[in-house]
């Protein structure tokens, strides 16, 4: 373990999620980096000594405590958390309450 802060971040196989990991990355941080797809965030980032890349689907409860258990094994804590990752439902205002109402009720 080291003294350097343990950053977890969802969401980084793309787009700011990825900018954010890299460059938190090259300030000298350790870093979870999470993702979906693993492979794509690991094609994203790379492979760098302090990075560790675990699969998480921010809907999953099972994959968030997978991915957070994974994180203090490794590094023995987590001092900040970039919650990057998002879920995105498109579609008319009254089409998305909708859904939203029939699937709370599944």
């Amino acid at each position: 373990m080291s003294d350097k802060k343990v950053w977890f971040i969802t969401g980084a196989g793309r787009g700011m999620g990825a900018d954010i990991t890299k460059a938190v990355l090259a300030a000298g941080y350790q870093i979870v980096a999470t993702g979906r797809n693993t492979d794509a965030v690991s094609k994203a980032i790379g492979e760098v000594d302090n990075l560790l890349v675990v699969k998480l689907d921010v809907t999953s409860p099972a994959d968030a405590e997978a991915a957070v258990k994974a994180a203090v094994d490794r590094f023995g804590t987590i001092d900040v958390l970039v919650n990057n990752a998002a879920n995105c439902y498109l579609g008319y205002f009254e089409e998305l309450i909708s859904w939203h109402h029939y699937r709370s009720f599944q």
